[in-house]
Parts: structure tokens; C-alpha cells; sequence
């Protein structure tokens, strides 16, 4: 039996793993993929200790320290959560694994529009990565749905791809940090159209433009959707954990669910800022939290 089960490899996971090593706890991270969403962003100038690097760099350190403390990793995703007398008892797709806490940290996936051909056109021009699929728009022309920072740093990295860049966000205002607001707007390529929704995706063997609410169409040669993220939280339902309307797992300073033992940090969580440096330092107190659980078990 493990001391702690981290599920989710993603940099709030593999900080927990970092700590939970250093409490000498018997750990173990489950992930089919180790990096998580940051490995996605193009660039990063928040994260204190590194000026400018990519997301997947920023991910690589991070997950290179966590191998070096010892950290055990199995390429396994969980399936399921199973409340036991002695803890918890982790299903993945391969093996059962016991352990006396767990910390979850599965983050989220992509929102998606739930708009006619949204399916259809999935990788036919319609994106949810534009640092994934932005090189294969070089002298495109693409449009970005949503209004967020993130949004926002979409369009920016598109810019240097796409002969033109639209953002299409349905309210009034978009909302990037200052520091974005001035790059876009510093950018000729870039263009916003506020009080829009896009309503159909319209193509043939591809993309090739959107529709408007407004009954105006836009030819465009890519889409990339970008209006926000849904916590995976699907396996905990069961358990009884308490979650917000939006399906993301409360937690108080430390990291603490309303189960004992069972402890959540990152994006699946419901603080309110998700950043990156945040994510980590809740996996860092979920550890901590874990260590002192299992040090009253050990007392008893």
C-alpha cells in the first residue's frame, strides 16, 4: 500500500510529488500524459524563477525535479476511486493500486462550443491548441472564440503565423492582462469582433467559414475555440466529495476536501485564479497535508 496516490501528472501533481518525497512518503503519480495543459502554452513570463520559457519547458524542469527526488510514475490512467477501510483503492486501465491518501489533480479539458459542425470539423480547421496546430496556418487566415487572457495569448502566438487574426468574443469586452492587451493591440494582424456568437461551422472536406448570430458569415481557414475549461471530476462523483455548481472540488487553505485523506490541487479545484504557480503550491500543501494525516494514522 502506497502512502500517497497522486492522480494527474500535470505540474500541480508532480509538485505534490516533489514534496511528498521530501516528507519521505511512499508515493506514487498515475497519468497518461506528464506535463499537463501548460505544456500547451506557447510562452510563460509569470512563473517566478524563469524570465521567459515555453509551457512544455516549464513542464520538463518541473518534471525532471520530480524524478530526481524518486518520484515513481506509472503511464496509467485512473479510472476509478474506491472509498476502502484502510483508504483508498485506485482502478486504472492496467492495475489496482491501495493507497492511505490520495491528491487529485486531473485538471480539465476543453469547453467546447456545441455548435452544427463543430464535430464534423474537428482537426478539419477547427483547433482547441493553437500552439499545437498554429504552424500549420502560416498565411491563414483564423479566428479565435473567447474573450480571456488565454484568448488573447492565442491570437498573439497565431500572429505570428496567420496572415490575419480574428478574436470573436460575445460580449462586450475582452479581458486580457495589460501587458496582452498591448501586444494585441500592437499587432496589424489582429482584429476583434465584439457581441458575437458563432452559431455553425460551415464547410466541406474542411473548414471554411463561420456564422454569425448576427447573420453575417467570415470565411476562415482555421478555428481555434478557446472559451474556457471544464474540470475532470467525473471519477470522485461517487465518493461524496463536495464540488461547486461548475463540478470543481472544494477545498479549504491546505488543500482539504470534506474527506478525510482525500485531497485536490490545480485546476479541478475551486480556487478561483488558475494559474500555474497557484496549481503547484496547492499540490505542495496537499502534501503537506497528506504527511501530517498519515503521521496521526502511524500515532494511533
Amino acid at each position: 500500500m502506497y502512502q500517497t496516490i497522486i492522480i494527474g501528472g500535470g505540474v500541480s501533481g508532480l509538485g505534490a510529488a516533489i514534496y511528498a518525497k521530501r516528507f519521505g512518503l511512499n508515493t506514487l503519480i498515475l497519468s497518461d500524459f506528464f506535463g499537463g495543459t501548460i505544456t500547451k502554452t506557447h510562452l510563460v513570463e509569470n512563473y517566478p524563477g524563469f524570465k521567459s520559457l515555453s509551457g512544455f519547458e516549464l513542464a520538463e524542469n518541473i518534471l525532471s525535479h520530480a524524478k530526481s527526488v524518486g518520484a515513481e510514475m506509472k503511464d496509467e490512467a485512473a479510472k476509478s476511486i474506491e472509498k476502502t477501510e484502510n483508504g483508498f483503492k485506485v482502478t486504472t486501465d492496467k492495475n489496482t493500486y491501495e493507497s492511505q491518501t490520495i491528491i487529485f489533480a486531473t485538471g480539465t479539458h476543453h469547453r467546447k462550443l456545441g455548435v452544427k459542425g463543430e464535430e464534423e470539423f474537428a482537426n478539419k480547421g477547427v483547433s482547441y491548441c493553437a500552439t499545437c496546430d498554429g504552424p500549420f496556418f502560416r498565411n491563414k487566415i483564423v479566428a479565435v472564440v473567447g474573450g480571456s487572457d488565454s484568448s488573447v495569448k492565442e491570437s498573439i502566438m497565431l500572429a505570428g503565423f496567420a496572415s490575419k487574426v480574428y478574436i470573436i468574443y460575445r460580449g462586450e469586452n475582452i479581458r486580457p492582462e495589460p501587458i496582452n492587451r498591448k501586444r494585441m493591440e500592437e499587432s496589424p494582424k489582429i482584429e476583434v469582433i465584439t457581441k458575437t456568437n458563432i452559431i455553425e461551422i460551415i464547410g466541406d472536406t474542411k473548414l471554411r467559414k463561420v456564422k454569425f448570430d448576427t447573420g453575417k458569415e467570415l470565411e476562415l481557414d482555421g478555428l481555434f475555440v478557446e472559451i474556457g475549461r471544464v474540470a475532470q471530476t467525473e471519477m470522485v462523483k461517487d465518493l461524496g466529495i463536495t464540488m461547486n455548481e461548475k463540478n470543481e472540488i472544494k477545498i479549504d487553505r491546505m488543500s482539504k476536501t470534506n474527506i478525510e485523506g482525500f485531497y485536490a490541487a490545480g485546476d479541478v479545484t475551486d480556487s478561483e485564479w488558475k494559474q500555474a504557480i497557484t496549481g503547484v503550491a496547492e499540490g505542495v500543501k496537499a502534501a503537506y497535508s497528506a504527511y501530517n494525516y498519515i503521521k496521526t494514522l502511524i500515532s494511533q
